[in-house]
């Protein structure tokens, strides 16, 4: 998530943090204790066993989770859309029909998975020829790079435009992924606006709090409308889990308020094109009606219809109701599900270690 201490690169660590891709608790929480072992043994040069050790440790991690992709690639569940609500399969084709009716749809994503993607440029693609011309909003924009975007769709070719468009997306978010979508909106001249809080104001808003936002924010935006302390507990753990357990106590309250204003901003900019409608491209987490970008929308716009899609890779589970529902109700109004992405290396071993957090964080209560 931008604005930590923690934020290594240009990508933010919040969406695939709060849907980590070997997120079984086994890989996850023994990443975390291998980065505990492996900072313990630099500082105290270890023995030849204690390399050996480490080495086997590190075997066992990457072999828990290879077994999990092959686990994903077999589920049955692989290319089924499952209705939360009503708690059935359905066609996809039913997706499709939801969001062209709906006013403001939100396609959940992981980052990293060529499927989502393909399907998200799928919906999109099925909403033009029904006539829908919705606006593109994307996280991969920073909203202070809006008016560079417009200058960029004002003049020339599609092709010029989406190069211009490709060179403002910061490398870490892969544009390769993203051009068939950014060409359909370029190709079919629809407004895309930029939903990803910027850099700057999310670190304003980690060391400060909301009052970052400027005055009398918070409220328009429904940012503590919206809020309980159950949420709070729920979300704190899920920052903290999703970080493999790597980031010290307190950035894990400020990446949480970064995630709530991202949610938040986000909503706000899907609600400037509610009159014709738009399509959001985001993380899976600010997908989630629970907690994320729908429970803004709810608040400020009762009355205006929004899709939730939850793109989810399968783990070892077939069940889809063990996807479905989370701590604080439903997540999602459908669910597509997809194979994990095979991945070279472990998302916990792309985070640092700081074992003194490991420490202090071992007692954050699970959410119930």
């Amino acid at each position: 998530m931008r604005g930590a201490a923690t934020d290594r690169s240009d990508k933010p660590l919040d969406d695939n943090a709060m849907q980590r891709p070997c997120a079984a608790l086994p890989c996850r929480h023994d990443a975390a204790a291998l980065a505990i072992d492996r900072n313990h043994v630099r500082m105290k040069q270890p023995s030849a066993f204690g390399k050996r050790l480490a080495l086997v440790a590190l075997s066992l991690l990457l072999a828990a989770c290879a077994h999990l992709d092959d686990a994903s690639y077999r589920n049955p569940l692989n290319g089924k859309v499952w209705d939360v609500a009503a708690r059935r399969f359905v066609d996809p084709d039913v997706v499709l029909q939801r969001a062209a009716a709906a006013r403001l749809v939100l396609l959940g994503e992981i980052h990293d998975n060529r499927e989502h993607h393909r399907i998200q440029a799928t919906i999109l693609d099925d909403m033009l020829k029904r006539g829908r011309r919705p606006a593109l909003v994307m996280e991969q924009y920073d909203t202070d790079q809006q008016g560079q975007i417009d200058a960029a769709l004002r003049t020339g070719t599609a092709d010029s435009k989406l190069q211009q468009l490709s060179q403002m997306m910061r490398q870490s978010w892969d544009w390769p992924m993203y051009a068939p979508i950014a060409g359909l909106g370029v190709r079919n001249a629809l407004p895309l606006a930029a939903a990803n809080l910027s850099r700057d104001v999310t670190r304003q808003v980690s060391r400060n709090g909301f009052a970052a936002l400027g005055a009398g924010e918070a409220s328009r935006l429904a940012l503590d409308a919206v809020w309980t302390p159950e949420k709070q507990k729920y979300l704190v753990h899920e920052v903290y889990a999703g970080h493999c357990g790597k980031i010290p106590e307190h950035v894990v309250g400020a990446i949480a308020n970064a995630q709530r204003a991202r949610d938040a901003i986000m909503a706000d900019t899907l609600l400037r094109f509610r009159d014709n409608g738009a399509v959001a491209i985001v993380g899976r987490g600010h997908a989630r009606k629970d907690m994320g970008v729908p429970l803004y929308l709810a608040a400020r716009a009762p009355d205006t219809s929004v899709l939730a899609l939850g793109l989810v890779e399968t783990d070892v589970p077939t069940d889809p109701a063990v996807y479905a529902y989370g701590p604080l109700g439903q997540q999602y109004d459908y669910l597509w599900f997809t194979p994990r992405t095979r991945r070279k290396i472990a998302p916990c071993d792309t985070i640092p270690a700081k074992p003194a957090a490991v420490a202090s964080m071992q007692s954050l209560p699970a959410p119930r």
